[in-house]
């Protein structure tokens, strides 16, 4: 449990910081350490980086670094793709899914590796195309659906280079998109946890919703001080390691089935 607790603590870290991450780290963490069963992780991890992205979402709005108008292009359509990739995962066993997202992490690993373009610190250019954001949206929401992630670590590039965000507004922007989509995604896997027999853990839920909300605010305050460069690059070694460790793990219980 205290291993738990501190990995609630760094979900909310990266969320506060990043806008991004807390789902990509719920998941194994539910997974691997508290020992549920994959469908239950998946839906568990929906409700509580949703609810901790809500929290941390506030004192941006009211800092007015939130920008609405991508978030309504955005917003709807990750919704219905989340929804609807739902359909699809409550298809796949629980060890592909977790596949999946192994592949995820080291994708986005070596994607978060990489320097950022120098425009992501600057005020932004041109405003953002409605339908380009409409559609990445579909497709971060369909991940989030798929696989149980909040989907912030493709919300925050996508705004900041589609969109033509700054950092810190596509941060606070994507803090707004992620509860939404993650309720989207959270509706459909609750029904085939109820049709499968199995149930939430609502304490555990509870204590990494409370946690990890005290998480995401510290995260917020240092967010202005810790260079972005240099918490990209911690995030992407830690990816790193989560998804070979999860790319191992269900590699060898795939061929130990077999």
């Amino acid at each position: 449990m205290i291993v738990a607790l501190v990995g609630a603590v760094v979900i909310g870290l990266c969320v506060g910081l990043l806008g991004a991450g807390g789902s990509i780290l719920t998941v194994p963490i539910l997974v691997y350490v508290i020992g549920q069963p994959e469908k239950v992780a998946i839906a568990g991890s929906l409700l509580i980086v949703g609810a901790i992205a809500a929290i941390g979402a506030l004192p941006h709005a009211l800092a007015r670094r939130v920008d609405w108008r991508s978030a309504l292009a955005f917003g709807p359509a990750a919704m219905a793709g989340a929804f609807g990739a739902a359909f699809i995962g409550q298809h796949l066993p629980g060890f592909v899914q977790l596949l999946i997202l192994a592949t995820i992490l080291l994708l986005t690993a070596i994607r978060m590796s990489r320097p950022l373009p120098a425009e992501l610190f600057t005020k932004g250019g041109e405003l953002p195309s409605m339908r380009g954001l409409a559609l990445r949206g579909l497709l971060v929401g369909a991940l989030t659906g798929l696989v149980g992630i909040g989907g912030g670590f493709l919300i925050v590039p996508a705004l900041a280079v589609l969109g033509r965000l700054p950092m810190h507004r596509a941060v606070a922007t994507s803090l707004v998109l992620i509860p939404l989509q993650a309720a989207s995604g959270f509706a459909k896997h609750y029904i085939v946890l109820d049709s499968l027999g199995l149930a939430l853990d609502w304490n555990i839920i509870t204590i990494f919703v409370l946690v990890g909300g005290f998480g995401t605010w510290f995260g917020g305050m240092l967010a202005g001080r810790v260079p972005q460069r240099v918490l990209r690059r911690g995030f992407a070694i830690v990816l790193a390691l989560m998804g070979t460790y999860m790319l191992v793990v269900e590699s060898i219980g795939l061929f130990s089935k077999g």
